[in-house]
């Protein structure tokens, strides 16, 4: 009785452990990547013009391109995060950006300045 008791754990033991195995454990997602084109360009559009968008009559210099804000996403996050009434803080004349809106021009900057 002893021996049937044995195989039969056994038995089950092969059955449960054949099918546990590294390709059945789910796969983790990375967290998205944050992006000029996708991400940046969008609130750079709408809280630094019209004075950073040439398009939109600005003459300061033009931040609708990568090239631009790649150079000079130091200055920008620098200036951004700064204190109304401090000098160099932007965006000149208007209230100081939300803490979400910040985190994604530093978020760009940590994911490695991406394009697209």
């Amino acid at each position: 009785m002893r021996k049937y008791f044995i195989l039969a754990l056994i038995g089950s033991s092969i059955f449960l452990f054949s099918n546990c195995h590294p390709g059945k454990k789910l796969a983790a997602t990375a967290p998205a990547k944050t992006t000029f084109e996708g991400n940046l360009q969008t609130v750079i559009m709408a809280n630094c013009s019209p004075c950073h968008i040439p398009a939109k009559g600005g003459n300061k210099k033009a931040y609708d391109n990568y090239a631009n804000v790649k150079e000079d996403i130091d200055g920008m996050i620098r200036r951004i995060q700064s204190e109304p009434g401090t000098k160099g803080f932007m965006p000149f004349k208007h209230d100081k950006l939300s803490d979400s809106t910040i985190a994604v021009f530093t978020k760009f900057k940590e994911d490695g300045l991406l394009e697209k």
